[in-house]
């Protein structure tokens, strides 16, 4: 019973200072925070922070670990799901780009910066991760030699990341549906060409 109450305590105060955090970001921009910024909007001790995080950086990298366990779920759900394969296949997307339109007042305050380019790398590495899960499902044992798997994986991750960061900067006016559907629509030949 402890442990539950502990553990509970231990999320609300990681959740206060990566709410702090997103609001500071916003506000004055990733690399004019400081750790006593943080802690003194997220009203924390100094010593409940580094209990919890080495730095201002662990703590950001920290809230795509929640994003991460997000659309790994969401993609396992999809996966027992016994709808068609286009159904199930890169369905953590919409996931990814709902996530997206939540922060992009965040994503817009650090383009650009060392601080944005550390989380482009880390989203990159997550998609990549992610539709390489639902390449080996679809492709099984069997490896196209016209379509190598990890070169589908590459090309079709690629193609996430391009555009989630194209309408994450504005550039395309959509809805979070909308965007969803043209990546869909673009990428679903390039995974089942994998599977031939």
């Amino acid at each position: 019973m402890a442990v539950r109450k502990s553990d509970r305590r231990v999320q609300r105060t990681q959740e206060l200072l990566r709410a702090a955090l997103l609001s500071l970001i916003e506000q004055k921009g990733f690399e004019a925070i400081s750790v006593q910024n943080i802690i003194d909007r997220a009203n924390v001790g100094r010593a409940t922070f580094y209990a919890h995080f080495d730095n201002k950086e662990d703590l950001l990298v920290s809230g795509l670990d929640g994003l991460r366990a997000a659309l790994k779920d969401h993609q396992r759900q999809a996966h027992l799901h016994r709808g068609g394969s286009d159904e199930r296949l890169l369905a953590f997307s919409h996931e990814m780009f709902a996530h997206i339109a939540e922060y992009r007042d965040v994503f817009r305050a650090m383009v650009g910066k060392r601080s944005g380019a550390l989380i482009q790398q880390l989203l990159h590495k997550i998609m990549v991760d992610l539709v390489r899960d639902d390449v080996k499902a679809m492709v099984g044992q069997r490896e196209n030699k016209s379509a190598p798997s990890e070169a589908v994986v590459q090309f079709v991750a690629g193609g996430l990341f391009g555009l989630s960061m194209l309408w994450a900067e504005g550039k395309l006016r959509m809805s979070a549906e909308e965007v969803n559907a043209l990546f869909r629509r673009l990428a679903m030949p390039a995974v089942t060409a994998a599977a031939r």
